[in-house]
Formats: C-alpha cells, sequence, structure tokens
C-alpha cells in the first residue's frame, strides 16, 4: 500500500518512523510519504490561508496549492505504480479528508481502507480547506472526509497519525502475530476482555482463577462474557448493533445477567435492569 500524507507541518508526522508503522517502511510493507503544502505554493511568503468570504473569525486554506499538491500526489502514483490497479475505489485513490463534519472512523473503516492501493491524508489547518477544493478532488479521487469523534482538533495530523496506524497494523506482515488482530475490541463489535500477565498475585489482587485452570473451553466462555460485561459498562451503545441471534444458550444466560434481552436477534435492555 502507498501513503501521501500532505501537511504544512510534515515533522508532525515523524511518528509514522517509529514502532511497527516504522519498521513496515522500512521492510518495503508500507510505502508512506509525508510532503510540505508549502512546497506547492508560488509567492514568496509560501501563502497557504486567507481570509473567508462571508466574515467570520479564522482563516481558510487556499485552493490551489492544494490542487498543485493533490495533482502532484497523484501523478506520482502512476509513475511509480504505473496504471492504476484494481482497488475498492474503482483505481482512483482515496483521498481522506480530516474533518470533525466527517463520517466516524472506526474500526471496520480501517478494515476497508486496509484493501486499497493508495491513501492521501490532507491535513487541514485553520478554520478548514476550501470546499471547491474537494469538489475539484471528486473528479480525481474517492473523497471522504472522516472524523475520530465529536471533538475538534487544531489539524488533520493527530487524526492522521490515528488512522494511519489503525489502517497499517491491518497490513499483512506489519503484526508479528495475526491472531492479535482478531481478539482484541471492535473486531467483532465487543470490547476486548482483561488480560493479565506474572505474577499470579500482585498487591492482594489475584488473576481470575480460571484463567490458571488450563480449560481452554473456560478460558474462551470467560472471556467472551467478560467482553459482554465490559461492553454493557462502557459501551452500551455498541450492543444496538451487535447480532445475538446464534448466541449459546449460557451466553444468552450472561447478557440477562447484565439486564438484556435477546428479541428477534437483538439485544434489548430491560426497563427495571
Amino acid at each position: 500500500m502507498r501513503i501521501d500524507v500532505v501537511s504544512i507541518f510534515p515533522e508532525y508526522l515523524a511518528p509514522l518512523e517509529l514502532s511497527l508503522i516504522g519498521k513496515a517502511r522500512q521492510d518495503g510493507l508500507l510505502d508512506l510519504r509525508v510532503h510540505d503544502l508549502r512546497e506547492f505554493t508560488t509567492d514568496r511568503h509560501r501563502t497557504v490561508d486567507d481570509t473567508p468570504y462571508g466574515g467570520g473569525a479564522g482563516m481558510v486554506m487556499k485552493p490551489e496549492p492544494w490542487a498543485q499538491a493533490l495533482t502532484a500526489v497523484a501523478a506520482g502514483r502512476s509513475e511509480d505504480a504505473g496504471a492504476p490497479g484494481a482497488s475498492g475505489s474503482a483505481g482512483k485513490p482515496v483521498l481522506i479528508v480530516p474533518s470533525p463534519a466527517g463520517e466516524r472512523f472506526t474500526q471496520a473503516t480501517a478494515h476497508e481502507l486496509a484493501e486499497e492501493d493508495q491513501l492521501v491524508f490532507a491535513c487541514g489547518r485553520y478554520e478548514g480547506i476550501d470546499e471547491r477544493v474537494l469538489e475539484w478532488a471528486a473528479d480525481h479521487f474517492t473523497v471522504r472526509p472522516m472524523s475520530l469523534g465529536d471533538y475538534v482538533l487544531n489539524g488533520g495530523e493527530v487524526a492522521v497519525l490515528a488512522m494511519v496506524e489503525a489502517i497499517g497494523r491491518l497490513l499483512p506482515g506489519v503484526v508479528g502475530n495475526p491472531e492479535s488482530l482478531v481478539e482484541e475490541s471492535h473486531s467483532d463489535g465487543l470490547l476486548e476482555y482483561p488480560v493479565y500477565t506474572k505474577p499470579s498475585s500482585w498487591r492482594d489482587r489475584d488473576v481470575p482463577a480460571v484463567l490458571l485452570s488450563g480449560n481452554h473451553g473456560k478460558i474462551a466462555q470467560w472471556r467472551r462474557h467478560e467482553q459482554y460485561r465490559r461492553t454493557a459498562e462502557r459501551r452500551p451503545d455498541l450492543l444496538v448493533e451487535f447480532d445475538a441471534g446464534k448466541l449459546p444458550r449460557a451466553d444468552g444466560a450472561a447478557f440477562a445477567d447484565l439486564g438484556y434481552d435477546v428479541v428477534d436477534g437483538h439485544l434489548v435492555r430491560r426497563p427495571d435492569a
């Protein structure tokens, strides 16, 4: 996979040289390039912003530097890879614009984007990027404004760091043990179960006895039930979409203990729970 990031603060993306993502770059599993938007300006001040039409506070990022930068990124992709290959976006690179007005980035989104040939991230700043850039880019990219959550950041770089790591770790060979990608939060719509290591007793707190039993069936059941409990306590909103239609009887009982009934394959919170 190729990932391009355009920012006025390219040094902000330096952490992408570290840890598993950095190693994936070194090993050739991930072709990740960071571009300075100011390199695509034409004035001696390297101006990337201007006042908003209609008035208002703050500044807006100018369209032409973005058009020049994105054109160069797309051209570079074609030179490196030849004709666009088949991908989930009909050969177009996917342009991701971090924005609090975008769709919510989820684990499912990360899996979807990990199947693409090329991702381009446009890190906006100030009051955002001139809207015409997104309209123009739709002719050359699959444009997807995307949000990490319902809050506002100073720029897109922090969101890009999070999204690139979430996507990059799903690429084949990036994570040493692929099974670790399966048993983690949000992989099946639930939060991950709690984990423990040695010593078995620490500061008067003991590891749950079932984990020391050697009974792998009971351990698997305990972990599933802990997923249910933790999700119900911390993120009950996730249970609205959880498919409970094929739950084993014991698992249905576990949800009953948490105050949920299974109705037509869905979990319904009891009013008195």
